[in-house]
C-alpha cells in the first residue's frame, strides 16, 4: 500500500509530496506469464492472489498457486505450454517439477541465474510500477486492486506493448518446423 516512487515535475523550491493516509498490513501478490505465438496476437495471463492477515498464514505464492495458472493458461489456450521460468524458489519447488513431468502439455525451461533481464514479465511489473502505480498513495486494499487490475487491463489491450516487453529481452520466437514433434505426440 505504500506508493512506489517515481520522478514527477514539480514547481522549483517545493518538492512533490504524497501524503500516505496510513499503512495497511493487507497484501496482494500477482503471477503473470505471456503468451507468444508466431502469427498471433501475443496475450497476458494473470492472477492475483489476496492473502489472509491471519497470523502465520501464507504471505506469497505457493508452488500450488503457479501451478493452477499454468493449468487455467492451458485452458484458455487450449494448446501445449512452454514456460520459461526465472529463480524464483517457488517456480523451482519440486512439487512444480513434479507437476509438470506428469503433463505432456508442460514444458518447462529454466532461465539461467540472476537474469531478469531475460523474462519478459519482468517489462510488466516495472511499466506498472512507473506508470498507472506511480506516485499514487492507495487508500485502501481495494484502490490498490483496482488500480493494479486496471493497469493489466490496459497491457492485455495492446499485444504491441506485451509484444515489446519480449523484443526488449532480445529474445526471438522460431516457429516450430512443419514436420517437428512435440514430447509424448
Amino acid at each position: 500500500m505504500t506508493p512506489p516512487r517515481a520522478r514527477t515535475w514539480g514547481r522549483r523550491g517545493q518538492t512533490p509530496v504524497v501524503r500516505v493516509r496510513g499503512r495497511s498490513r493487507r497484501r496482494i501478490s500477482v503471477a503473470a506469464m505471456c503468451r507468444y505465438r508466431p502469427g498471433e496476437r501475443s496475450r497476458l495471463i494473470y492472477r492475483p492472489r489476496f492473502h489472509l492477515l491471519l497470523k502465520g498464514a501464507r504471505r506469497s505464492f505457493a508452488w500450488q498457486d503457479y501451478r493452477d495458472l499454468l493449468v487455467r493458461a492451458h485452458l484458455q489456450l487450449g494448446a501445449p505450454i512452454v514456460v520459461v521460468r526465472d529463480n524464483l524458489n517457488t517456480h523451482r519447488a519440486a512439487g512444480l517439477s513434479k507437476y509438470a513431468a506428469g503433463h505432456e502439455w508442460l514444458t518447462i525451461v529454466q532461465l539461467p541465474s540472476y537474469s531478469p533481464d531475460l523474462n519478459p514479465v519482468e517489462g510488466i511489473w516495472s511499466w506498472l510500477r512507473r506508470g498507472p502505480m506511480a506516485n499514487t498513495a492507495f487508500t485502501d486494499s481495494d484502490h490498490l486492486t483496482r488500480t493494479l487490475r486496471r493497469g493489466l487491463a490496459q497491457i492485455q489491450r495492446h499485444p504491441e506493448l506485451i509484444d515489446s516487453y519480449l523484443s526488449e529481452t532480445g529474445l526471438t520466437l522460431t516457429p516450430d518446423p512443419p514436420n517437428a514433434t512435440r514430447k509424448g505426440q
